[in-house]
């Protein structure tokens, strides 16, 4: 599998900008784990940074083209940046959303992803370790196909339905309460 990782504007500022919210890793450190982690699950990554918006939706595009999967942290465009997330439900490649702290324990307008929508997971607050965790979603989700369902009104209230093929054992997975 190949995956696209792309980070927005000011998370090239990372070990320096806001270490109490964002921690102490720089950029390249997250992006030489992200790395290493991607090697251990046979998984090859393309990082990219960018602060202008533009660049960002042609790297998304791009990404769209020529990655199996995309893994975005939009840094505050996620927010703000209808073109982002226009760009995110324009391709045809499944969107994992990352965020270093977590949007939704943070101030009113940043607990609003216009990206969240057209992501098949938003992983928020746990620090680098979140983009692991993404990648290991996307690469399960090309393992062992689901379909994730909405059961309410909030985009969080979500589930994952897989149905192993072997067994015929059926298992979902509920985020976000019920």
């Amino acid at each position: 599998m190949n995956i696209t990782v792309i980070n927005g504007p000011n998370l090239n500022l990372l070990g320096t900008r806001q270490p109490e919210v964002y921690g102490t890793l720089t950029l390249e450190q997250i992006e030489e784990r992200i790395d290493g982690w991607a090697g251990r699950m046979g998984v090859t990554v393309r990082p990219l940074q960018s602060n202008d918006e533009s660049e960002l939706v042609d790297m998304i595009q791009e990404a769209g083209r020529s990655s199996d999967a995309l893994v975005i942290n939009a840094g505050g465009f996620t927010h703000t940046s209808v073109a982002i997330a226009d760009a995110v439900a324009s391709i045809d490649r499944p969107v994992a959303e990352v965020h270093l702290s977590d949007i939704h324990r943070r101030e009113p307008y940043r607990q609003v992803s216009l990206i969240e929508p057209n992501a098949v997971v938003q992983i928020a607050g746990r620090g680098a370790t979140g983009y692991r965790d993404a990648m290991r979603h996307l690469l399960n989700r090309g393992v062992m196909p689901f379909e994730t369902i909405r059961y309410g009104p909030h985009p969080r209230n979500i589930g994952d339905v897989r149905r192993a093929p072997e067994s015929g054992r059926l298992v979902v997975l509920v985020h976000g309460g019920y």
